[in-house]
């Protein structure tokens, strides 16, 4: 069953935020969540409180389309059953849209979309449906359905896409190439600490190394759909890789030398990215790529060029 999720804004949404900010409240949505429907005798007496004082709480949730409700007939008149109506809140806040800025070009590339592969196994990758193709053998990564894929995960080696060049096509001077992505560890299970050495690369030039700390476990993503199992990886850490004319930098910490001259992006017509393990890395801790579907941050690779 497709989890349900209600995303609400702060701003707005004060009935819901009403709803979630009483303790009595947020019990009574537990407990119909792991007992499933109820009628409100027997939450009354699960929760020790009279019925009329459970009548209200009850109101207050299904104003806030927290709860629904329904009258059943009973052995003696009608009761009242009370079931959730969703699994997870999710608090966004959300800003003004902004136009697009002219001087910044962006590309989202989803994660099966790659264009060439060497990995290792166990590796696999699925969608937020399910499995796609067979688990441990790296040329299912050839299956047709890959464009479907929400995660990624392999030992060591590495995927590659090619993002078109859209500075070159209007003829515009690449200032600085930001990639932005989801990442985490690969270990069997999952551990906080296994670090990993992720290496990046733009036109076959390795441009630096980013540890990962570990493999997250320890909650379910906000994406990650239900049928994916808690003991798998959960969700990464989104990284921002940025190179420009004075060297390369992970979320703002300089991790080489490597400039924006040094890709030559003005001789190609694409941009390929590779994302990996190498076979000489100091801690080869695997390697997961989260995309739309799944993880914390529901969105593809993103490649940023800002131009003059």
């Amino acid at each position: 069953m497709t989890k349900k999720f209600l995303i609400i804004d702060p701003e707005t949404d004060h009935t819901v935020l009403k709803g979630i900010a009483s303790p009595t409240r947020a019990t009574m949505l537990k407990m119909l969540h792991d007992r499933g429907p109820m009628n409100v005798n027997d939450m009354a007496a699960a929760l020790e409180l009279p019925q009329s004082t459970v009548s209200t709480h009850i109101q207050i949730l299904e104003d806030a389309g927290l709860l629904q409700s329904e009258t059943q007939k009973a052995r003696k008149g009608s009761q009242k059953i009370c079931r959730a109506t969703v699994e997870e809140v999710v608090v966004v806040f959300k800003s003004e849209v902004r136009e697009p800025r002219k001087d910044m070009i962006e590309v989202a590339m989803p994660v099966g979309l790659y264009t060439g592969f060497e990995v290792t196994a166990p590796c696999g990758l699925c969608s937020t449906d399910g499995i796609i193709g067979l688990l441990d053998v790296p040329n299912a990564l050839l299956d047709p359905d890959r464009m479907k894929a929400g995660l990624i995960w392999f030992t060591r080696g590495h995927v590659e896409y090619q993002f078109p060049n859209n500075a070159k096509l209007s003829n515009a001077a690449i200032r600085e190439l930001e990639v932005a992505v989801e990442l985490s560890s690969e270990v069997p299970g999952t551990s906080a600490d296994w670090p990993s050495d992720i290496t990046l690369t733009i036109n076959g030039k390795k441009v630096g190394v980013w540890t990962s700390p570990g493999d997250f476990g320890d909650k379910r993503g906000v994406y990650t759909p239900d049928w994916w199992k808690l003991k798998g990886s959960q969700y990464g850490k989104l990284k921002n890789w940025r190179v420009g004319p004075d060297g390369t930098f992970v979320d703002g910490v300089q991790i080489s030398d490597v400039t924006l001259a040094d890709l030559d992006l003005a001789s190609h017509h694409s941009i390929r990215v590779r994302i990996g393990i190498e076979d000489d890395a100091s801690h080869p801790g695997g390697i997961n790529i989260f995309g739309k579907g799944f993880g914390n941050y529901d969105q593809d690779i993103v490649l940023r060029l800002k131009i003059e």
